[in-house]
């Protein structure tokens, strides 16, 4: 049973919610972090680098609390705006490849999280979970959602495009040429209706954001445990998601670069490889694959195409029919030494529409060897692997849609 519940939620005014929505802080470069807030006063980029005001670099704690400063300073000035009464929010974004995606802004379960009913298919890194939690902590709010998706169903799909029909509270592009929508649903009727569809699915699967509610889990045992009178409907009992149908949800690949060959000659690490895969010189076109368990390769100006030899891989969990696990555990492990895939600094990853070329590109120039490219894993297999236990490696999914920080904010 997911338990959802509606939340009264901080938005920016209609007038200027395209100025303050934002991108995740760290997607920007340094320039392009100063540049829009040279330009744009109300870019919710000013609460989370609170140092920009006074010129300086600041960090820890003193930016946290920084942090809330200008957050109360924000809904000081009107900027920021509280609805009146408890609220789900319909949200569609368009982007700019015309991907549409539709779902519900929601408040979800911590308790969900630690039952796993609300399943997780990456793993963390503790130190991330810590930091996130003490940020929650101290500024009080949270301005991104988790990105959940669950099974399709008819019932909410039909409310939602019911929801739909009316004006947008919200409608604006962002410089990415993507285009949000937002409505606001506050009857209560229509609001039990949606829960009560939720809570007959014994599941809901985190698409991404597993750092976030892992720090929101940790929150609430934190203050669960500080709260004598706990009763389970505090704020700090539940994190803000972004839940879309599985049918909405976009999975791409991400490929390889590799700055070596471990000491290998390219061909002592062909033949190496031709112990398990069925190996085929491409020349200089362009090559990806279109099946699972093929792979593309770029070493030394030519592509080659990579066949998985299945009498030499053993598929004994959901996890082993993943490629990017395939190819960590046939190539990158064994033969290029590659052991940390999240911390090792010989490899990088590529997503996007022109991988290929990029991959082209940085072999090309010296600074990489060789590139791997491979089929985007399934929202099947993803769940499967969720519901195994089992976790990806490192960059096996680049999750679509990306979400906007400070459209709707979740105040504890």
């Amino acid at each position: 049973m997911a338990k959802i519940i509606p939340f009264k939620a901080v938005k920016p005014t209609r007038a200027i919610v395209g100025l303050v929505a934002a991108r995740p802080y760290q997607s920007y470069t340094i320039n392009e972090r100063e540049s829009r807030m040279d330009y744009n006063p109300y870019s919710f980029l000013h609460i989370v680098n609170p140092g920009y005001k006074y010129a300086q670099e600041v960090t820890g704690q003193e930016r946290y609390q920084l942090v809330k400063n200008r957050y109360l300073e924000f809904k000081e000035d009107g900027v920021f705006v509280t609805d009146n009464s408890p609220s789900l929010y319909v949200y569609k974004i368009v982007n700019r490849h015309g991907q549409e995606f539709n779902g519900i802004i929601a408040a979800t379960s911590a308790e969900d999280y630690e039952k796993d009913i609300i399943k997780k298919h990456e793993d963390t890194i503790a130190k991330r979970e810590q930091t996130f939690k003490t940020y929650l902590k101290t500024v009080g709010f949270n301005a991104e959602p988790v990105l959940l998706t669950y099974p399709d169903n008819g019932v909410i799909a039909t409310i939602i495009k019911e929801t739909q029909k009316a004006h947008a509270e919200f409608e604006f592009t962002m410089t990415y040429r993507d285009t949000h929508y937002l409505w606001k649903i506050d009857d209560a009727k229509t609001i039990t209706e949606i829960q009560s569809e939720f809570e007959n699915m014994d599941t809901i699967y985190i698409a991404d954001g597993h750092h976030r509610s892992a720090s929101s889990y940790l929150f609430y045992k934190e203050e669960k445990q500080k709260n004598p009178n706990h009763i389970g409907t505090e704020s700090y009992n539940f994190f803000m998601s972004y839940l879309i149908p599985e049918s909405d949800l976009v999975i791409e690949e991400f490929s390889r670069l590799v700055k070596d060959l471990n000491g290998l000659s390219k061909e002592e690490f062909l033949i190496k490889l031709d112990a398990c895969f069925r190996i085929e010189n491409r020349g200089i076109a362009p090559y990806s694959p279109s099946k699972p368990h093929h792979f593309s390769m770029y070493l030394d100006g030519e592509y080659y195409s990579l066949y998985l030899r299945k009498t030499s891989y053993e598929f004994n969990t959901a996890l082993d029919t993943l490629d990017a696990q395939l190819l960590y555990k046939t190539i990158l492990q064994p033969i290029l030494g590659i052991n940390d895939l999240r911390n090792d600094t010989r490899i990088e990853y590529v997503h996007g529409k022109h991988e290929v070329v990029t991959i082209k590109t940085s072999v090309d120039n010296g600074k990489f060897k060789v590139g791997f490219g491979m089929c985007p894993a399934s929202v099947k297999q993803m769940k499967k692997i969720a519901d195994e236990g089992l976790k990806m490696p490192p960059k096996s999914t680049y999750i679509l849609p990306k979400l906007r920080s400070a459209i709707t904010i979740y105040e504890y």
